[in-house]
């Protein structure tokens, strides 16, 4: 892959690429900022070229909550059609997305990365370009199968999981931007929900709108409402949840130049 667009939000706030570009053989040679304009909005994105020997690579870094330099816009206030919108015209070829998530079952502890290989969505809010005529997008397998097995492979290795480790799981989206509540986890865990978080889901519809090759790499940075171990009543915190998510991004970064190489 020659072009690869990596959406980070709470699990990946910006792109501080170091000794991993050595490690898989790749050499920063240039970054830039730019503003791409949208029908929906302006978009910031980080444009880091690569070399692996003599070919070029590129990743296009967009931040989800990007809020013109303020503190973070709140999921639910997100422009998700323009973010989409601008990593299109940037010509990506594909999009890793990476998401902090709250998780219910107990193979899947705060720490692990996993992927998403489906989504439940009952918020009732659209997200789609096709707000004039109707155009139904089948959403069967929302998530692209190729890339996710490069990532799962990647995944396994670097976190010396063998074949028996459990590495899919289904997103719920929940609307926030509150955290959920005992009963809400107990009742998504009931229909079928694993991780819990407020944003990707929005974010895949439009990709496979656009034809767009989709995957997302899912950070465990908290139990859900009332699953931690031994203290049902804990409170959630953003930035401990935060935190812990950023404390797990060796495994991302192997991920994001796994495709590029």
């Amino acid at each position: 892959m020659q072009r690869l667009g990596v959406i980070g939000g709470t699990g990946l706030i910006d792109m501080t690429l170091g000794d991993e570009l050595k490690a898989h053989g790749l050499a920063l040679t240039q970054r830039d900022q730019v503003v791409v304009e949208t029908p929906y909005g302006e978009v910031p994105l980080t444009c880091i070229e690569l070399t692996h020997g003599e070919v070029k690579k590129e990743l296009i870094f967009l931040q989800r909550h990007h809020n013109d330099g303020e503190a973070s816009k709140p999921p639910h206030m997100i422009e998700h059609r323009a973010n989409m919108k601008a990593l299109a015209d940037a010509g990506c070829e594909a999009i890793m997305a990476v998401c902090s998530v709250g998780a219910i079952p107990q193979d899947f502890p705060p720490g692990k990365v996993a992927l998403a290989n489906q989504y439940l969505d009952f918020t009732g809010h659209a997200s789609t370009f096709h707000d004039d005529a109707a155009v139904f997008t089948s959403v069967t397998d929302p998530f692209d199968s190729t890339l996710n097995a490069t990532l799962e492979s990647v995944l396994r290795t670097t976190q010396g999981f063998d074949a028996n480790e459990r590495m899919h799981y289904t997103y719920w989206l929940a609307q926030g931007p509150h955290f959920e509540t005992k009963a809400e986890i107990d009742a998504i865990d009931t229909l079928g929900g694993h991780m819990v978080g407020m944003t990707m889901p929005r974010e895949v519809k439009l990709a496979r709108e656009l034809n767009l090759p989709y995957a997302a790499v899912c950070i465990s940075s908290n139990w859900a409402a009332g699953r931690e171990p031994g203290d049902a009543s804990q409170d959630l915190d953003h930035h401990s949840v935060s935190a812990q998510a950023n404390q797990r991004l060796a495994p991302v970064w192997a991920c994001m130049l796994g495709l590029l190489v």
